[in-house]
């Protein structure tokens, strides 16, 4: 019942054709130049030119990402650990609540 069941490869049942023959061919020496390669054309985009300003300017604002986005993620972790504490806080009270109207019955 829970047997795979294994597929048999089928034989083929038509006319098979032989392998082609393939025979080398010979390569004969010329004495002809080759064809010249014609000049690459220069692209119409501006090259991007990365002068020590630029590069100033780049890892400034690259710094500024990073300090912005470090900055908000402590504060989210940080948000994270008061909302833990709050929790924390008046889970105890709510016990202590629990715990003093149990011992006055």
């Amino acid at each position: 019942m829970l047997r795979p069941k294994i597929p048999t490869m089928p034989t083929p049942t038509g006319l098979t054709t032989p392998p082609a023959i393939v025979e080398p061919t010979t390569i004969t020496p010329t004495s002809a130049p080759p064809p010249a390669i014609p000049p690459t054309p220069s692209s119409s985009r501006p090259t991007v030119q990365l002068t020590p300003g630029t590069a100033l300017a780049l890892v400034g604002g690259g710094t500024a990402v990073l300090l912005v986005v470090g900055a908000v993620l402590v504060s989210m972790l940080l948000a994270v650990a008061v909302t833990g504490v709050s929790v924390a806080i008046c889970a105890l009270v709510i016990r202590s609540l629990v715990h003093a109207d149990a011992k006055r019955r």
